[in-house]
C-alpha cells in the first residue's frame, strides 16, 4: 500500500508535532499534512503521566493537546499505530512500520525519546518504565497495591513519581548513580535543596550508587546496589534517563544514535528534513553550542520554529532554556543553563519552598530557579533577557 504524497510528513505524534501543525495552519500553509502517531492516540500532554494521573486527579485517558475535532477541522491527517522505520532522503520517501511508503516535500522528525535501557533492569513484571499513557495507568494500578516503590533514576520523572507515590502512602526509595540529582542542570547547592525536599517528605534518597543485581521473587523485588546495600520493593520504576528515538534513521545520513543536529530553525543537514523536540539538538541561543533540551517548553518552541521555516515565515526570537516540575506540592521552574554557575544568590529563604535562586558566574547572570513562586516567571524571564542582551552588547563592543 502507498499513501499519497504530502506537503509535510511529521514522524511522531507528540508536543513538537502538535505545535508544528498548529503553526503551519495558522500561517496559512494549505498543503497536505500527515502525522505518524506510533500510539493509537492523538497527540497528548505527557507531564500529567508522572503527576495527576498517578495521583488519580485526572481521568485515565490521554490528556489531549487539542479537542478531538481539531485535527479534522484543520485538515491534519493522523495515522495511528504506525511509525517511521526508514528514510530515503534522495527519493524523499519515509518507510512505515506497516510496509507502506510516504513521499514528502518536507519531513519533520519529532519521534521524541525512549527510556534508557539498563542491562540489569529488564522491563517486565514488577519492573516498569514510564513513557506512554498505558505505562502511567500500569504504574498507577501497581502502586494501588504496593507498600514499597524503588525508583532507579532521580531525574524529573523519577522525582515526580516519588512525589506522587509518597502522597499515596507508598514508601519510596530513590536511587541515583550520580552524586546529586539533576547534576547537569543545577548547581550543587540547588541539587542538595531538591534532595532535602524529598527527604523531608519521607523519600529515602540513595546517591552515587547503581543497581548491580536484581532478584525478582513471587512477592517482592530485591535490588543489590553497588555499595552492597539491599533494597526490597513491590514495584520498581526504571527512570534512568532517555535516549533519542532516532535509530530508525540508520543509513539515511542523519544522526541515528542521538538527537539530530539542526540550526535555529530546525533544519538538518539534509534538504527538506527538519527535527524538533527530544529527537533534535538545537544551538543554544547564548553560546551557539549544540545542546539537547529534552523539555516541554523546548519541544513546543522547536516544533513551531520548524513549521515557520517550512512555511517561509520569519523566525521568532530564541527563548531561554526552561523546564518545570511539580514535586511535593512545590512548583519548580528552572531557566537558563547552570553549567558555568559558581555563585547562587537567593531571593527568599533557601530552607523554604518559596524563593528565587539567581545563577551567576561572577557578575554574569546565567539563569534562575524559582521555587513556589510560579507568578514570578514573567519577571524572571524579563530580567534574564535583559542580562543576555547586555552580555551580547558587551561581546560585540
Amino acid at each position: 500500500m502507498r499513501i499519497p504524497d504530502a506537503g509535510v510528513v511529521i514522524a511522531g505524534g507528540g508536543l513538537a508535532a502538535q505545535r508544528a501543525c498548529e503553526t503551519l495552519r495558522r500561517l496559512g500553509y494549505d498543503k497536505r499534512v500527515i502525522v505518524l502517531c506510533e500510539e493509537r492516540h492523538a497527540p497528548y500532554d505527557r507531564p500529567p503521566l508522572s503527576k495527576g494521573i498517578l495521583a488519580g486527579e485526572r481521568a485515565a485517558e490521554p490528556p489531549s493537546l487539542r479537542p478531538v475535532a481539531w485535527h479534522r477541522d484543520n485538515g491534519v491527517e493522523l495515522v495511528f499505530s504506525n511509525s517511521a522505520v526508514g528514510l530515503d532522503p534522495a527519493a524523499r520517501n519515509v518507510q512505515l512500520h506497516d510496509g507502506s511508503t510516504l513521499r514528502y516535500e518536507h519531513l519533520l522528525v519529532a519521534t521524541g525519546s525512549r527510556p534508557r535501557p539498563l542491562a540489569a533492569l529488564a522491563i517486565g513484571g514488577p519492573l516498569l518504565a514510564l513513557r506512554t499513557i498505558e505505562d502511567s495507568i500500569a504504574l498507577r494500578d501497581a502502586l494501588a497495591g504496593a507498600e514499597r516503590l524503588a525508583i532507579v533514576g532521580a531525574g524529573l520523572i523519577g522525582m515526580e513519581v516519588a512525589s506522587a507515590a509518597v502522597a499515596l502512602g507508598v514508601c519510596v526509595t530513590l536511587i541515583e548513580a550520580a552524586p546529586m540529582p539533576l547534576a547537569r542542570a543545577l548547581p550543587p547547592r540547588l541539587a542538595q535543596w531538591l534532595c532535602d525536599l524529598h527527604r523531608r517528605a519521607g523519600v529515602a534518597v540513595a546517591l552515587g550508587v547503581s543497581v548491580e543485581r536484581v532478584h525478582v521473587g513471587r512477592r517482592r523485588v530485591d535490588l543489590v546496589l553497588s555499595d552492597e546495600r539491599r533494597i526490597a520493593a513491590d514495584v520498581v520504576l526504571v527512570a534512568a534517563g532517555t535516549v533519542a528515538a532516532t535509530d530508525w534513521l540508520a543509513g539515511s545520513g542523519l544522526q541515528c544514535d542521538g538527537p539530530i543536529r539542526v540550526d535555529a530553525d530546525g533544519r538538518s543537514a539534509i534538504p527538506g528534513v527538519y527535527a524538533a523536540g527530544d529527537a533534535a539538538c538545537f544551538p543554544d541561543p547564548a553560546t551557539g553550542r549544540h545542546l539537547p533540551t529534552p523539555h516541554w517548553e523546548a519541544a513546543a518552541h522547536q516544533g513551531a520554529a520548524a513549521a515557520r521555516a517550512i512555511a517561509g515565515a520569519p523566525a521568532q526570537p530564541a527563548q531561554q532554556p526552561m523546564f518545570w516540575s511539580d514535586q511535593h506540592g512545590v512548583r519548580i521552574q528552572v531557566l537558563g543553563r547552570a553549567e558555568e554557575t559558581n555563585r547562587v544568590e537567593f531571593d527568599g529563604d533557601p530552607q523554604s519552598a518559596d524563593f528565587i535562586a539567581w545563577l551567576r558566574r561572577g557578575d554574569r547572570l546565567l539563569g534562575a530557579m524559582i521555587a513556589g513562586r510560579p507568578r514570578a516567571l514573567p519577571e524572571v524571564r524579563r530580567r534574564l533577557a535583559e542580562a543576555s542582551g547586555a552580555e551580547q552588547l558587551r561581546a560585540a563592543a
